[in-house]
């Protein structure tokens, strides 16, 4: 029997979604916010993220301790994770054990928030925060990412900076939490081996003190900068280029141009970047990468090498980048479409693969379609939409971020 979508909304506002497929031998449930590192003030940037450790710490009748023991006691494979635009908490788990995650993933989703976990989990913040300034990655990456999105929220970073985690109070997390954790800003994502209707009614239960709040986000389209800039570290003993473009929007079709274009352009294997500095040695990693946003979306296409070889990396990349759209040949398009959808299919063998593609869709779009019918508008990709794509996002305005030693 093929999976069946099913849809239901609570009283409350909350949206409970899900692929139901008898024949999956597990399933998964996934409870996404719509609220991140975009939808913070400049004061509170990090607060999204901070919140995801905090929905961990205990609620006002199970410690964390509690809470994990829990999960180990069923088996789930479960965590969290926060973005520039959503927060996701999730389990996978045995059918039988469905009731029990439901319950749960609802159950910390109202944490205690006492003063003794935030001021203890500030710290593991902090620690985190430090943890990606010493990965040089991270660091031209973040500095490209404001320097490109300027004055829009899309420029903060998911963690936070020191300055606004050591300042953030806690009573100003929880303003944040009650206004944007809403039952109308929550989506219930499930999938495999389930009972919906069970599940329905499982979620009401577990959520029916959850308040309607109508959270917004400005998705108005950024005004991105440009030019290029140079950082200098006494942590980085390599060379270390990245490049940010606009790209489509992610209700935008031609994502899927997009996300096939920096594929040929820089995927770990067989792609022009590839060919162009790993293969004759020029650089030592070299990729490209596509991420559509809710009004925007980034192209972004990095390498590092030996510092003296910098100037030569980018002016690799950017020749790269300048002949793609003439090019661009149906070859490259022969050879990735199959890579392409084997992977989207074999993600679509595991309820927990299913569950997330289910709810960031839902979250982005309200909307949903099969992954036979993605497929298919993958497959029907020409190579005239991939230079359409081109024509209108040509890699410019571009933003360059170098980062040597110092």
């Amino acid at each position: 029997m093929p999976s069946a979508f099913r849809q239901a909304s609570l009283p409350n506002g909350l949206t409970i979604i899900a692929e139901v497929d008898p024949a999956a031998s597990t399933c998964a449930a996934g409870f996404f916010v719509r609220t991140g590192a975009r939808d913070e003030t400049s004061s509170l940037m990090g607060v999204s993220h901070f919140l995801e450790h905090m929905m961990f710490k205990g609620t006002q009748r199970m410690s964390a301790d509690e809470i994990n023991r829990a999960w180990d006691n069923m088996g789930a494979r479960n965590n969290a994770y926060t973005s520039n635009e959503l927060t996701c908490f999730y389990a996978h788990l045995l059918p039988e054990r469905m009731d029990d995650g439901l319950d749960l993933l609802a159950h910390m989703l109202r944490p205690a928030l006492r003063q003794s976990d935030f001021d203890t989990e500030k710290g593991v913040i902090l620690e985190e925060i430090a943890m990606y300034a010493d990965n040089p990655f991270w660091q031209v990456y973040e500095a490209v990412q404001e320097k490109h999105f300027g004055e829009h929220a899309l420029s903060h970073r998911v963690l936070g900076t020191p300055d606004t985690i050591a300042q953030m109070q806690r009573d100003d997390m929880l303003r944040y939490f009650e206004h944007r954790y809403s039952a109308d800003n929550t989506t219930v994502a499930l999938a495999g081996n389930l009972n919906f209707e069970a599940c329905v009614d499982r979620i009401a239960q577990a959520t029916q003190s959850w308040n309607a709040t109508r959270p917004v986000r400005d998705a108005a389209p950024p005004r991105v900068g440009g030019g290029r800039f140079e950082l200098r570290s006494e942590k980085v003993s390599r060379g270390y280029v990245l490049a940010m473009a606009q790209g489509p929007t992610v209700a935008d079709d031609r994502r899927i141009s997009a996300s096939l274009i920096a594929q040929i352009l820089g995927s770990p294997e067989n792609s022009r970047l590839y060919w162009a500095l790993i293969e004759p040695g020029i650089a030592e990693e070299a990729q490209a990468s596509f991420e559509p946003h809710d009004g925007s979306g980034e192209f972004f296409v990095y390498a590092s090498g030996e510092p003296t070889k910098i100037d030569q990396i980018w002016e690799a990349m950017h020749t790269q980048m300048r002949v793609l759209r003439d090019t661009l040949t149906q070859d490259d398009l022969d050879k990735l479409l199959p890579r392409f959808i084997t992977g989207a299919a074999l993600g679509n063998e595991r309820p927990h693969d299913r569950m997330h593609r289910l709810g960031r869709m839902w979250t982005y779009l309200r909307d949903y379609w099969p992954l036979e019918e993605e497929l298919r508008k993958v497959s029907a990709v020409t190579l005239r939409d991939l230079r359409d794509c081109l024509d209108a996002f040509a890699f410019s305005p571009m933003t360059v971020g170098v980062l040597k030693p110092k």
